[in-house]
């Protein structure tokens, strides 16, 4: 069972030619076996995982805000590789990295134990049709491998804007004995999550957003 859909979507110009022009050298092929992260970077440094970062934009904010810490960001629309391409390109960002495929396949394939720092999920597809809910990324068996790909300390931080989603989150997430809440339920928003479009549209439309996070113990 699959978490996303595979969209066509339209993809620019500029997208594309990025997409052709530096994706041989910012990304990572998918590969059913362990990376080496620090040869993937080519330097030692942690690294945090930032899973659907849509077109990039708060993966490509962190990036130049953290330039001691490797980002890696995984995503399988094509468009908002292509974006995130771009971005890092003009900033002339050297420490991010990109893998186009099925996260979960990722995380369980190519992610060695304790090798994150953090692990970043904003604002996944919240599937809000009931029947559809088992489609819903955070589930328990998924935060169960998250969390083994943690180190100790290690964070993991969600946030959504779709309330029931957000409460699935909270039950999932305190049910994970690798985990523990930093906050006592739903965090204050962090003022190192960059703020995106997609999260301020979603406040003029009233909806409300929920930030968990929570540390490997």
């Amino acid at each position: 069972m699959r978490s996303f859909t595979l969209r066509q979507g339209r993809i620019s110009r500029a997208q594309a030619q990025h997409y052709q022009l530096d994706l041989p050298r910012f990304g990572i092929a998918y590969r059913a076996e362990p990376l080496d992260l620090s040869a993937c970077f080519g330097r030692q440094a942690p690294c945090v995982l930032e899973i659907g970062f849509g077109m990039g934009e708060a993966l490509v904010q962190s990036a130049g805000a953290q330039p001691g810490t490797n980002f890696l960001g995984v995503e399988v629309h094509t468009p908002g590789v292509g974006s995130l391409l771009k971005a890092i390109t003009a900033a002339r960002l050297n420490n991010v990295r990109v893998i186009q495929h099925d996260a979960v396949e990722v995380v369980r394939d190519m992610l060695p134990a304790a090798s994150l720092s953090g692990v970043r999920i904003f604002f996944p597809d919240p599937w809000p049709k009931k029947r559809h809910h088992k489609r819903r990324l955070i589930q328990a068996e998924f935060v169960r491998l998250l969390a083994t790909r943690l180190a100790p300390g290690g964070t993991l931080h969600c946030a959504t804007d779709w309330a029931d989603y957000a409460q699935q989150m909270l039950t999932v997430l305190s049910a994970e004995p690798g985990l523990q809440n930093c906050a006592r339920g739903y965090a204050p928003r962090p003022d190192e999550r960059p703020r995106t479009r997609f999260e301020s549209r979603g406040e003029r439309l009233g909806h409300g957003v929920w930030d968990l996070l929570f540390r490997r113990i």
